[in-house]
């Protein structure tokens, strides 16, 4: 009698969960796999991968990209330490605003930060992309190790120097190998965001320095050469599940190390100023390409002006626009809001089921859970030009065809944002007390019931800060958007870059005062994310 009463409801939260699971790998099919798998078959049955992947240039290109993203990760990682040690150990008035600002430059439109450092490096070459893509990722390496080091135990410090150890002989021997998990957690993501590095390259590339990104836009853009296009896209994909997979062993570590104890901040102490004089300096040189930047839009060969905003609004001379600036803020805008609440259904609902596939018992199904959250982060992976053009080569076989919807260039851009949301919600949903949640369900309440009255009020600030985090990317969204985006309706990245390839001082001043405006509603946007709490989990969860 047992075993029948309570077979039925065992039953039912695992069809529920099945249709759950349905809508997120449903998605995650029609709009990822089917394009890529699309646009990479076309290739193979265009001949010549054989060719492509003999070709010494095709390995120069993949060791440049592995090599550039290296040396990026080793910067970002040597940066971003100082910074942790502020966060997570220091007590000091505007430490809160210090949180805010490291997270700016991650969240920043790659066209933003590719302008900013061109403003001090005109002539590109592979240092400003290298200090480019590590000045994006510091944030991801303060505070995913900040968010462990601040729940340390200060226990076992405390006894490596009660035997006499110097606080860097503390340091090297207890702290760091406690933090390695984190560290190697951040380094894998920060490679993957580095070695998938398309505006920033393109920008600072030019025709002399090529990433396998940038040449897959080549090739399949410029060429047409989907033979080469594909070959390409195997090799990165290769990259990338390899980095997915340490990343997501060194995140299993991170959170059964991040339980052990607590750290109190507290001023710092003796040589600890030192540490904090570095981290002051790694904020310094965040801010001086955003300073660059704004003194650039206003630099003229006449002096100061403000004639690029005045063209931006279309009260001053035209650009090479065929809007305004303001018609382009406001597509992104629209763009944005769309992908948005797309990527936080989609992404909610992946979050909901991984969180109950990882409290089964089953172990099956826990594994399930770790290949599903592995497969979710792809998306950040694979080149958005092979999304792009898989789009227009498959999307007219569903009813309507998308290749001509307005909603083309937001679905692109929700596959990059989903992954985000889902690391953001993921860890919050996992936190709610699972007792809460049973004492719901045995005093009646249906599991929609226990979503709403129980996870929902627990986890709404968080949700709200994700919806917020990912709408500053998809404002900023690039890759698969100047490849989407049409020419009368470009988003303001897109319109961005169509200035900086026109000639004109005119124009060069437009493309500046329109990164300006994007820097200043992503400062924005991110003051209120870690206003509503994400500093909890956000970037520090990846």
């Amino acid at each position: 009698m047992t075993t029948k009463a309570t077979a039925p409801p065992r039953t039912a939260r695992g069809l529920g969960l099945a249709l759950l699971g349905l809508a997120p790998i449903g998605f995650l099919v029609v709009f990822f796999a089917w394009p890529v798998v699309a646009i990479v078959g076309r290739g193979f049955a265009a001949g010549g991968l054989g060719e492509v992947l003999g070709d010494p240039r095709t390995w120069q290109l993949a060791g440049f990209t592995v090599g550039s993203a290296a040396a990026s990760t080793a910067v970002a990682v040597v940066a971003g330490l100082p910074v942790a040690f502020l966060l997570a150990r220091v007590r000091l008035p505007g430490v809160g605003l210090v949180r805010t600002l490291v997270l700016v430059p991650f969240v920043l439109p790659t066209v933003v930060v590719g302008l900013a450092f061109r403003a001090l490096w005109p002539d590109g070459g592979v240092l400003p992309i290298v200090l480019a893509n590590a000045f994006f990722n510091v944030a991801v390496v303060a505070r995913t190790v900040a968010g462990l080091w601040a729940r340390l135990d200060a226990r076992t410090t405390d006894a490596a120097r009660a035997l006499g150890a110097s606080p860097w002989r503390a340091f090297r021997s207890v702290t760091l190998p406690a933090l390695a998990p984190a560290i190697a957690s951040a380094a894998a993501v920060v490679f993957l965001f580095c070695a998938t590095s398309f505006g920033v390259v393109l920008i600072l590339g030019g025709a002399r320095y090529r990433t396998l990104e940038t040449e897959i836009y080549l090739r399949t853009v410029d060429l047409l050469d989907l033979s080469g296009a594909a070959a390409l896209s195997l090799i990165q994909f290769a990259a990338v599940v390899a980095a997915l997979v340490l990343g997501g062993l060194a995140r299993r570590r991170k959170e059964s190390a991040a339980r052990i104890g607590s750290i109190r901040a507290r001023r710092p102490q003796g040589g600890e100023w030192w540490v904090v004089g570095v981290a002051g300096v790694v904020l310094a040189l965040l801010v001086t390409p955003i300073v660059a930047l704004l003194a650039e839009s206003l630099s003229t060969e006449d002096g100061w002006s403000f004639a690029g905003y005045r063209a931006l609004t279309g009260t001053g001379e035209k650009g090479a626009l065929q809007v305004s600036g303001w018609d382009a803020a406001l597509n992104s805008l629209k763009v944005a809001i769309d992908a948005t609440l797309l990527a936080m259904v989609v992404g909610v609902l992946a979050s909901v089921v991984l969180v109950a596939l990882r409290r089964s018992p089953a172990r099956a199904a826990r594994g399930l859970g770790e290949t599903m959250d592995a497969v979710l982060m792809l998306p950040l992976g694979v080149s958005a030009v092979t999304v792009g053009f898989g789009y227009l080569v498959t999307l007219d076989a569903l009813p309507g065809d998308l290749r001509t919807s307005p909603y083309l260039v937001p679905l692109a851009q929700a596959l990059v944002i989903i992954p985000l949301v889902v690391r953001m919600v993921l860890p919050v949903l996992r936190s709610v007390d699972v007792r809460l949640r049973q004492a719901a369900s045995t005093l009646g309440a249906s599991p929609l019931r226990v979503w709403r009255e129980i996870d929902l009020p627990l986890t709404l600030r968080p949700l709200v800060a994700a919806a917020g985090f990912g709408f500053v990317v998809a404002l900023g969204e690039f890759g698969a958007t100047s490849f989407l985006a049409r020419p009368s309706a470009p988003t303001l990245p897109v319109a961005v870059a169509t200035l900086m390839a026109r000639p004109g001082e005119l124009n060069n001043q437009m493309a500046y005062a329109a990164c300006a405006l994007l820097m200043l509603v992503t400062v924005l946007a991110v003051a209120l994310i870690d206003r509503l709490g994400a500093a909890r989990g956000g970037v520090g969860e990846f």
